[in-house]
């Protein structure tokens, strides 16, 4: 959803009469056209919670059924439209209605996302809906009492988890994380975000866990598995195809039937079937021409019908367009809801355009997901979560997901004692994680400076003492409050002094230079000077290697950023790079324990770096285009109509970078250690698949420290009836921590599912006859064996139907069949 204001790590910020009207204006236009906006005049306040009406059925005691048969129409179109959203800051009447007097109940969790309806007297309690995939985002503090606060844990945002490629570790995020859901008492968070990183300048990428399927896929089902462990609920999101921020309410995205099943609906279908998450939330755009949150193919022939989903749909905040078709879709519950909704559903049930029977459907999901939820089991909640511990595990799970990218004449590890000169305006000011709905309200960051010193490392004093005095000054200049959907300010990196820069060279050690990125939700990056390096950055980085590089020195970059940037032009003045992302509140703990080798790195990138932007197929198209005589609505969040189309096909990332033979600067699945491993001799269980077919590896640490390998299994099919990517990840696993001289074995399975493509011709997931070569490595081009089996004839794994299809075709990029 989108974040309303911004959040500050003590307070709310206050809200400016302009801000207001902003806002006013914003979300008056995000309800369905030509509906009304405004509440009844003098309508009453809504009354207080009526106790449970004697003889009346009650949730959880009689059936659904008679549940159902006890409620009111007005009760069940209260049930499946939110609360409305009335964040802290702003006076009453100045936002969209919800039903009238929703405003006026008590917010269970002050600051929380949204909420539903409550029927009393039928014992159905209100649920609590919170952001968000980096930690629980609620107020610091609760009315206008300043003198305790409410923090939550900012842990590792989603693209740095999966470079971990580790989902016990996933899991073990989950579990701290849903702890905290829990002991707010909260019902359901808003997260795990899903989506693909098609273009590394989408806004959310860090949101995001990477550009395969089966990576994103099994990640969120580890933290889905490790939040709901908890008895708290999670929404899985955004179904689908939402992968640039660009016009977003009002973006057609053209995707071919097969690459929305290979590429971008196969994590959530991985997601689904291994977490059955409690909700799935459905996307702002649209998909072939409908809405996402209108889509019966997407929430009921897909979704329910064919991957067996269990549970309700939500859609995003003020997602969608028509009230009445996003029920009869399969989008059970409207958010955060909105007075014009219920008007419209009210409407459809007198005119016969939506049924009592499709609407009772919407409301047993609503109900169903009541019967699951902390609220109605009535569990008690501290509002004191262990943010300690919890603080514990996000620094282990960033120290353990950082990815070494270079590593030249040993610079790193630090040796113990160094002094240390460090760089750069992000070394002092840690970027935690993302903006927007991914924010939490935190106690502390801790910096790479306050790392580094914690882990007994000298710090240069004057060169310290001049960052913090630049900082200071720049952060002065900036404006008190920011925009709805403002980018995070960009302080200007200090230009370097001649002579303190000599100084620093010859008093230090080594040098350590951290490059920072924000980036977030309403808008994506650009490639000039946030892909790219700025000016600044440039002449501090070459300044910087020359002096140091002069006196014999070591030159280490940290790369603090969300997404992707360029490399290629500057990575040779650098002596090692680690790649932290955004590493959540203990960051600056997690980068020492890699940097002084107290945590080996092992992490690997699950995002592709490519030389250049130019090398990322159709990227001058990205994020899409107007289309003619576009006008925009009443504010930019509601941006004009677009479109995109994913001319790519199923060659996103990896795929085209293998398939098409251009090499990246740094390729999918890479990452260095401080040891090194050795692989054995690849076995299959069989020369042909009869079911399905194992491969085991050997791998050992060949090194002189104990470290962790993630080692890969990918497939090259046939493409004799559909051409096909060179190489598709199938399968992973991270060993053990092995000690030098130790080895572990590892086994993967395959069947015929995870061989299949999906053919559009015969609308089904089909297996081709042919030879199949598995090759396991390090990377996807760090092959290290390979072999070979048959599958004799094709096998059809799964039939579907026509669903989803664009409007018009697609002229897809293709490699030639071989």
């Amino acid at each position: 959803m989108p974040k309303l204001y911004p959040a500050h790590p003590r307070r709310p910020a206050p809200a400016t009469p302009f801000r207001l009207l902003a806002l006013a204006a914003l979300l008056a236009s995000a309800a369905p056209a030509g509906a009304q906006t405004k509440a009844p005049a003098k309508t009453p306040a809504k009354a207080p919670a009526k106790a449970p009406a004697t003889g009346a059925p009650q949730l959880g005691k009689a059936t659904l059924k008679e549940v159902l048969g006890a409620l009111t129409t007005a009760e069940k179109v209260q049930l499946v439209v939110g609360m409305g959203f009335y964040p802290s800051g702003f006076p009453a009447g100045m936002l969209p209605p919800g039903n009238p007097g929703d405003d006026k109940i008590p917010e269970k969790v002050p600051g929380a996302a949204g909420r539903s309806h409550a029927v009393a007297r039928l014992g159905i309690p209100s649920l609590t809906l919170s952001d968000g995939p980096a930690g629980v985002r609620i107020d610091a503090i609760r009315g206008k009492d300043s003198t305790k606060t409410f923090y939550a844990t900012a842990f590792p945002v989603a693209t740095l988890l999966a470079s971990s490629w580790d989902t016990a570790l996933v899991h073990k995020v989950g579990v701290a994380f849903g702890s905290e859901v829990r002991d707010f008492g909260i019902d359901v968070l808003l997260a795990p975000g899903m989506n693909i990183h098609r273009n590394p300048l989408g806004g959310r990428n860090f949101e995001y866990y990477s550009e395969d399927p089966v990576v994103a896929g099994h990640m969120a089902a580890a933290f889905v598995n490790g939040i709901e462990s908890n008895g708290v609920g999670t929404s899985i999101k955004h179904f689908a195809v939402n992968n640039q921020e660009f016009n977003r309410m009002q973006l057609n995205s053209k995707v071919s039937e097969r690459a929305l099943r290979e590429i971008y609906l196969r994590g959530f279908q991985i997601a689904v079937k291994t977490s059955q998450p409690w909700t799935v939330m459905s996307s702002y755009n649209k998909l072939n021409g409908t809405y996402t949150s209108e889509s019966h193919d997407l929430l009921t022939a897909l979704l329910r019908n064919e991957w067996g989903f269990k549970g309700l749909v939500m859609t995003d905040w003020y997602g969608g367009h028509d009230a009445v078709a996003q029920l009869k879709a399969g989008n059970d519950l409207l958010m955060p809801g909105l007075y014009a909704q219920t008007q419209a559903i009210l409407g459809a049930l007198k005119s016969g355009a939506l049924t009592p029977a499709q609407l009772d459907v919407n409301v047993t999901r609503v109900l169903e997901l009541v019967l699951k939820s902390p609220s109605f089991r009535k569990v008690a909640f501290t509002s004191q979560p262990a943010l300690k511990a919890d603080a514990a595990v996000a620094r282990q799970a960033a120290a353990e997901s950082m990815v070494l990218l270079r590593n030249e004449a040993g610079a790193l590890p630090l040796a113990a004692g160094r002094k240390v000169a460090l760089f750069g305006n992000a070394s002092y000011n840690l970027i935690a994680g993302g903006t927007g709905s991914g924010d939490v309200n935190r106690a502390y960051t801790i910096s790479l400076a306050q790392g580094l010193a914690g882990a007994g490392y000298a710090a240069n004093a004057p060169l310290s003492q001049a960052y913090a005095q630049h900082l200071r000054a720049e952060k002065a200049k900036l404006p008190k409050t920011r925009g709805l959907l403002d980018a995070a300010p960009v302080i200007p990196e200090m230009a370097a002094d001649a002579g303190a820069l000599q100084q620093a060279a010859q008093g230090a050690d080594v040098a350590v230079l951290t490059l920072g990125r924000s980036a977030g939700e309403g808008g994506d990056r650009q490639e000039t000077d946030d892909f790219t390096l700025t000016a600044a950055e440039q002449a501090l980085l070459k300044q910087v290697a020359a002096a140091f590089h002069a006196q014999n020195k070591k030159v280490v970059v940290v790369l603090n950023t969300g997404g992707v940037v360029e490399t290629a032009s500057w990575r040779d003045q650098a002596d090692a790079i680690l790649l932290a992302w955004q590493p959540g509140q203990e960051g600056g703990h997690a980068m020492a324990d890699v940097l002084s080798g107290k945590t080996n790195p092992s992490g690997k990138l699950a995002t592709t770096f490519p030389v250049a932007y130019k090398d990322v197929p159709y990227a001058a198209d990205y994020p899409g285009k107007l289309l003619p005589g576009a006008t925009g609505g009443a504010n930019s969040f509601m941006g004009k109509p677009s479109e995109n189309t994913y001319e790519e096909g199923i060659y996103v990332g990896y795929r085209y970078y293998s398939t098409f033979k251009v090499k990246p600067a740094y390729e999918f699945g890479y990452g260095l250690s401080y040891t090194t491993f050795t692989y054995g001799k690849l076995q299959l269980s069989a020369p042909t698949l009869a079911g399905k077919i194992t491969a085991s590896i050997q791998v050992t640490n060949s090194g002189k420290v104990a470290g962790k390998e993630v080692t890969q299994l990918y497939v090259h099919a046939p493409t004799e009836t559909l051409a096909k990517p060179e190489i598709e990840l199938k399968a992973f696993a991270k060993t053990g921590l092995l000690a030098p001289g130790q080895s572990q074995t590892l086994t993967f399975t395959l069947t015929a599912t995870d061989l299949a493509s999906y053919n559009t011709t015969a609308e089904a997931w089909i297996a081709d006859a042919g030879t199949y070569t598995v090759r396991v490595g390090a990377s996807s081009l760090a092959i290290k064996e390979a072999a070979t089996f048959q599958v004799p004839q094709a096998i059809t794994v799964e039939k579907s139907r026509k669903l989803l299809a664009p409007q018009a075709p697609i002229t897809e990029m293709r490699a030639a069949a071989k």
